[in-house]
């Protein structure tokens, strides 16, 4: 080889060539890691947060799934898709608006003076002889009453005219929610309604009531939370964990919760709440929420105790440590949102026939199935999972096998994730009774990660205890169709006179299969979108 005027030959040893080639090779290996997590960063940060696959080439799907046959089940409804202009639709319910039939209704009429009821043609007097009307939904900002409690005593005249001992005979009291203080069964369950369901914090309900001309303080509102919580909310928190521990199916999440004066910690220390849930099968739902300063696995491990059934999870290990009685059943949404990053961290030109891709129709078809199986009974659900959704999972999980992806790549990262989590993500084949993910516990702590986000943190433990526990029976009320704030009403009206706090056996009375109709949330008009 003739060496031109602007080129050179270096020789170096093979030993040395070897290693700068391998060095290449590692490098190159890293920018391309790099790269898909600069994508994925991106598509977080821009692009929408929904993880729901474009449609995907119908081929690939058969190549793929090429015992379609035998899976299928003419039974198991498909997605309902409908083709509008080149894209893909699925057809929603929408809420008709509508005006409840039970409000108060306002009659405006609006006629004319009596001097102008008069004939222009012959003068005489205008009769009515028709008439139209026109309905308008008014909004009044809350407004306030102060309720005076009035208690008669009564005695006998004849008795004390006769020098007898009087007969006095008192009205019964009812038992104010706080004693000593002026709140109302209606004020405490509005202030909780507002921050753990419509995520209002004390201070903007502070202003709120000053526009109003109310001076109540947000630290009057804290007290009253927390006393109220303490006294009549705690027995019934109580029930409630209690009813959850006798089931045989149960989820589980955790998120951050920010507590400013937790002793031996800084201010800026991530505390936890805990969520635990019942499942589909449950005569009606419950919800608990438990603070802890941290996210060690002796939590559930210790607030699970004599548990014994099933447990959806996450990947989380410290749930991989629960008591052998406790059998931990995994998430397929989790190890699919693993694949659907994978897919997003690559270029659009790579991702259609990717291996993140195929991993993803895996998932899809499994989530498909179990749609499908929505209406069965749990015997039903058990045997169709066995025959349809089973042989899927041992085709996936030799496929998973069958890669060698680059472990720090995130298709790496997803099918390690999806293999080490293997024995969990299977279970759910083992009872009709469960689901193939953690989706419900996810849906349930949403309310208070939103919340969360105004409120920011709790001041102290004790504030933090008393949200769980409020944020528990409110999210069991919207759970079983309550309304919160009637819910709470209900609870603050009638504890104190049926004195739970010495009686707890009654705090079952208002667990949710108790409570009467009048505490209902109403449920809108739904109709099929066109």
């Amino acid at each position: 080889m003739r060496a031109t005027e602007n080129t050179a030959m270096v020789c170096i040893p093979q030993s040395e060539y070897e290693s700068l080639k391998a060095e290449n090779a590692e490098l190159a290996n890293k920018i391309g890691q790099l790269a898909e997590q600069l994508r994925l960063l991106r598509h977080q940060r821009f692009a929408p947060k929904s993880e729901k696959n474009a449609p995907i080439d119908g081929q690939m799907a058969m190549d793929i799934f090429n015992e379609a046959e035998a899976y299928a089940d003419e039974s198991i409804p498909g997605p309902g898709l409908s083709e509008v202009k080149k894209h893909y639709r699925k057809r929603a319910r929408l809420v008709n608006d509508s005006l409840p039939e039970d409000l108060p209704v306002e009659v405006v009429e609006h006629a004319l003076p009596e001097e102008e009821r008069v004939c222009p043609e012959c003068g005489d007097a205008l009769d009515v002889i028709g008439k139209e009307e026109r309905r308008e939904l008014k909004l009044i900002p809350a407004s306030a009453v102060i309720v005076k409690h009035v208690y008669y005593a009564y005695g006998c005249r004849d008795c004390e005219k006769n020098g007898t001992s009087p007969q006095i005979i008192k009205t019964p009291k009812n038992k104010p929610v706080i004693k000593g203080s002026f709140a109302s069964p209606e004020a405490i369950a509005q202030i909780m309604s507002q921050k753990f369901v419509m995520g209002v914090p004390l201070y903007r309900q502070e202003k709120d009531f000053q526009r109003g001309g109310i001076m109540l303080s947000r630290q009057t509102m804290s007290n009253w939370l927390i006393k109220s919580t303490e006294d009549w909310l705690k027995p019934v928190y109580n029930e409630l964990k209690a009813f959850l521990l006798s089931r045989d199916v149960c989820f589980i999440d955790e998120t951050t919760l920010q507590v400013l004066k937790e002793p031996g910690k800084k201010a800026q220390s991530k505390s936890y709440l805990w969520m635990y849930r019942t499942g589909r099968d449950s005569p009606f739902q419950s919800v608990v929420c438990e603070y802890q300063p941290d996210r060690k696995a002796v939590h559930p491990a210790e607030f699970l105790k004599g548990y014994r059934g099933y447990s959806h999870t996450d990947g989380y290990a410290g749930y991989h440590n629960l008591p052998p009685d406790i059998i931990v059943v995994g998430c397929l949404a989790h190890a699919r949102r693993k694949f659907d990053e994978a897919l997003k961290g690559l270029r659009p030109i790579d991702q259609k026939g990717s291996l993140a891709q195929k991993g993803l129709l895996y998932f899809d078809k499994l989530f498909e199935i179990d749609r499908g199986l929505a209406s069965c009974t749990p015997e039903e659900r058990h045997e169709k999972r066995a025959e349809f959704a089973k042989p899927v999972m041992d085709e996936l999980h030799k496929w998973l096998k069958s890669l060698d992806p680059a472990p720090k790549s995130l298709l790496g990262r997803a099918v390690g994730y999806t293999l080490n989590e293997w024995k969990y993500l299977e279970r759910y084949l083992l009872d009709g009774r469960l689901e193939c993910s953690n989706n419900r516990s996810e849906r349930t702590i949403k309310g208070f990660v939103i919340n969360r986000k105004n409120f920011l943190f709790a001041n102290t433990p004790l504030g933090a205890e008393s949200s769980a526990i409020i944020y528990s029976l409110t999210e069991t009320a919207k759970e079983n169709g309550l309304s919160p704030y009637k819910y709470l009403a209900y609870i603050f009206e009638n504890a104190p006179n049926w004195d739970i706090r010495n009686n707890p056996e009654k705090a079952k009375l208002f667990l949710p299969d108790r409570i009467p109709d009048c505490c209902r949330a109403a449920t809108p008009k739904q109709k099929d979108a066109d």
